[in-house]
C-alpha cells in the first residue's frame, strides 16, 4: 500500500567498518528500518547523507532549516551522542513524511529507497523513466524488462481513488506509464524466489494485472506463481509468442485460467453434448508456447485452446505420456526432452505433421509409434534407454529423416553402431546425419557391405521359409496312416 499514513521508520546504530579502516576512528552508521503496510526494508546512511538531503528539501520544498539535528565538531563520534542523534534523525524522518502525506519528493522517495520498495515511489520512477525514454524504446522495438514487484505497483496504483501524479512532477504521473504499456509489443517478466533486496516483499507472491497491455506479441514470465498472474487471456487478441517457466503445475493454469472459476468450459465454436458454464475464446494469433521448466504432469485438454501454434517447448517437465496434442493441427516443432515419458504407442495418431521432435533426457526402451511420422527430418532420442538395435527399424523407413541423434543411450557402446544404425535406413543412409556427425564414405561403403549380408540373409529365410511351407503341405496332404504294397 501507500506510505500515506502507515510509513515507519525506525533508526538503529553500527561502527561503520569502511570509515574505521580507511581513517582509523570510529565513525558509525544509521540503519533505517522503514515499514509500509506489510512490506519492510532497510538502508544504510550516514549523517553525511542526511545532510545532503537536507539542503536538497531546503532549497527545493522550502523545509525549515532547523529541523536536521545539528552537526556538532566536538566529541561528534561518541557512542551518546550517537544514540541521541539517532533518535533525532528518526523524528526528522518521521517529520517529513507526515508534511508528505501523499507522496514523498523524489529527493527523500530515493533517500528511504521508496523507487524499490514502495508503490508510489516505484511508479513515480517507473514514469519519470519511460517520460525521458519510452517513445525512443518503443521504436527500437526492443525487449523490454518490468520486474513483478514493479507490475504490482502499477496494479494496486490504479486501485487507489489517488491522483494519477501523486507527487505534483508531471514527469512522475501514471499516464507514462499507461501510455507505454498500451503500445509495448515485447515484454519479459523476471520474477525471484526469496525476497527482493534488503527486504521481506517475496516478489512470487505478488498479484499484478496484465490487462493494461493492448499491443503485446510475445511475453516471458518467469518464477512468478500462476494464480498471482492476472489478466493473461487479455492478451489474447495479439499475442504470438508465449513463454512462461517456472511458475505453473499445469497448462490449464496458463491457457485458461478462467476454468477455475467454471465447473464445464468448452471453446469457442465447438459444439458440446455436455451442459456447458463457460464459453472460452481461443489464443487466435499464438504460434509459439514454450512452457518448459515448470511442473507440468500432464498435457490437458485446454491444448485445444491454441489451435494456431506450431512450436511448443514442454522440456524440463514432469509428463509421463504424449496425449491431446491431436488438436494442435500446425504443430511442426515439437520439444518433450527431460520429461518421464516410457512409451510412444500411439503417438503419430497425435502429431501428424511433426518435422521436428525432440524426446532427448526421457526413459524410452522402444520406439514403436515413430514409424508413421512421414514428415520428421529431425529427431533426438539422446540420453534414454535404448539398448536394441531392432528398435532403429521402426525409424529407419520414415522418408524424410536427416537428423538422427542417439547420443547417451546403452546401444551406443555396440561394435560398429554408426554403421549398423545407418544400414537400417537402406538407400538413405547417405541422407542421415547421425549424432550430429555427417556419414562419411568409408561408412557407406561398409553399410553397403551390411545391406549386401542383411539382403542374402533375408533371401536365406525366405528360401527357408518357402521350404518349411512345402514340407508342411506335403505332409499336410499324405496321410501318414496310408501304406502302399505292390
Amino acid at each position: 500500500g501507500s506510505h500515506t499514513t502507515q510509513s515507519i521508520v525506525r533508526l538503529n546504530i553500527e561502527p561503520c567498518k569502511e570509515c574505521s579502516q580507511h581513517s582509523g576512528f570510529k565513525a558509525y552508521v544509521y540503519i533505517i528500518e522503514v515499514t509500509v503496510g506489510s512490506h519492510q526494508w532497510s538502508i544504510k546512511h550516514r549523517y553525511s547523507d542526511f545532510h545532503e538531503l537536507h539542503e536538497k528539501l531546503t532549497a527545493e520544498k522550502k523545509i525549515d532549516k532547523n529541523l536536521l539535528p545539528p552537526k556538532k565538531m566536538i566529541g561528534k563520534n561518541s557512542r551518546s551522542l550517537v544514540e541521541k542523534r539517532q533518535k533525532e534523525l528518526e523524528v526528522y524522518l518521521e517529520t517529513l513524511l507526515v508534511k508528505f502525506p501523499f507522496a514523498a519528493p523524489k529527493v527523500l522517495s530515493c533517500f528511504l529507497h521508496f523507487h524499490f520498495y514502495e508503490i508510489n515511489g516505484i511508479t513515480a520512477a517507473l514514469a519519470e523513466e519511460l517520460f525521458h525514454k519510452g517513445e525512443q524504446l518503443l521504436v527500437a522495438g526492443e525487449v523490454f524488462l518490468l520486474r513483478p514487484l514493479q507490475l504490482y505497483a502499477i496494479t494496486q496504483q490504479l486501485r487507489l481513488a489517488t491522483p494519477t501524479c501523486a507527487n505534483g512532477d508531471a514527469k512522475a504521473d501514471l499516464g507514462h506509464i499507461l501510455d507505454f504499456t498500451c503500445r509495448l509489443k515485447y515484454l519479459k517478466i523476471p520474477g525471484t524466489r526469496g525476497t527482493v533486496g534488503t527486504s521481506n516483499i517475496q516478489e512470487h507472491l505478488l498479484p499484478f494485472d496484465l490487462s493494461i497491455f493492448k499491443s503485446l506479441l510475445q511475453i516471458e514470465i518467469s518464477h512468478c506463481e500462476s494464480q498471482q498472474i492476472k489478466g493473461l487471456p487479455s492478451l489474447k487478441p495479439s499475442l504470438a509468442t508465449m513463454s512462461i517457466h517456472y511458475c505453473a503445475a499445469s497448462m490449464k493454469d496458463i491457457l485458461v485460467p478462467e476454468a477455475s472459476e467454471f465447473a464445464q468450459w468448452e471453446v469457442e465454436g465447438v459444439a458440446s453434448d455436455c451442459p456447458v458454464t463457460a464459453v472460452i475464446p481461443t489464443w487466435k494469433m499464438l504460434t509459439t508456447l514454450d512452457m518448459s521448466h515448470n511442473s507440468l504432469k500432464c498435457i490437458d485438454e485446454s491444448v485445444k485452446l491454441i489451435p494456431k501454434v506450431e512450436f511448443l517447448d514442454l522440456s524440463y517437465n514432469d509428463l509421463t505420456l504424449v496425449e491431446n496434442l491431436q488438436h494442435l493441427y500446425n504443430l511442426i516443432h515439437l520439444d518433450l526432452s527431460y520429461n518421464k515419458l516410457t512409451t510412444l504407442e500411439g503417438v503419430h495418431t497425435k502429431l501428424g505433421n511433426i518435422k521436428t521432435l525432440n524426446l532427448a533426457g526421457n526413459q524410452l526402451e522402444s520406439l514403436l509409434g515413430l514409424n508413421k511420422l512421414y514428415s520428421l527430418v529431425n529427431l533426438d532420442l539422446s540420453s534414454n534407454k535404448l539398448a536394441q538395435l531392432d528398435e532403429i527399424k521402426n525409424i529407419g523407413t520414415l522418408p524424410c529423416l536427416e537428423k538422427l541423434s542417439l547420443t547417451n543411450n546403452p546401444m551406443c557402446i555396440i561394435p560398429d553402431y554408426r554403421t549398423k544404425v545407418l544400414a537400417q535406413f537402406w538407400d538413405r543412409a547417405s541422407e542421415v546425419c547421425l549424432d550430429r556427425t555427417p556419414t562419411t564414405e568409408k561408412e557407406l561403403d561398409t553399410v553397403e557391405v551390411l545391406k549386401a549380408i542383411q539382403k542374402a540373409k533375408e533371401a536365406k529365410d525366405r528360401m527357408a521359409n518357402s521350404e518349411k511351407k512345402v514340407q508342411h503341405l506335403y505332409c499336410t496332404h499324405v496321410p501318414s496312416s496310408h501304406s502302399v504294397s505292390v
